[in-house]
């Protein structure tokens, strides 16, 4: 097993999360979200294969083979989909809270402070 795809996980990982720490602008904070949610499929599918493992169509596969596990996959869809999701809806509120405050720089909406 290769410890590759875990090293490029967190790499990814902390791309974007430097992006998210750095970023003055909205826009480019949700795309360092969406870089950082990305790092959680290689993730899944680093933990989901196996080394000579086939697709796991059981009627085909005899029962002693390594097959690849669907669970991991099925999740890694789910994932790309909430992703998608939750940056749309970000990407929506940003454009909102442009119109009503005309920024998208954090540091100038005084007006969302406690």
């Amino acid at each position: 097993m290769s410890v590759l795809p875990y090293l490029v996980a967190g790499w990814i990982f902390l791309i974007g999360v430097y992006g998210l720490v750095t970023s003055r602008n909205l826009i480019h904070a949700v795309g360092c979200l969406a870089v950082t949610q990305s790092s959680t499929y290689v993730l899944l599918l680093a933990i989901g294969y196996r080394d000579g493992g086939t697709a796991p169509v059981y009627a085909s596969v005899p029962r002693d083979a390594r097959v690849v596990d669907p669970v991991v996959q099925a999740l890694t869809l789910t994932d790309v989909v909430v992703g998608a999701t939750v940056t749309a809806l970000l990407l929506a509120l940003v454009i909102q809270l442009n119109k009503r405050h005309g920024t998208i720089d954090p540091d100038e909406l005084s007006a969302l402070k406690g």
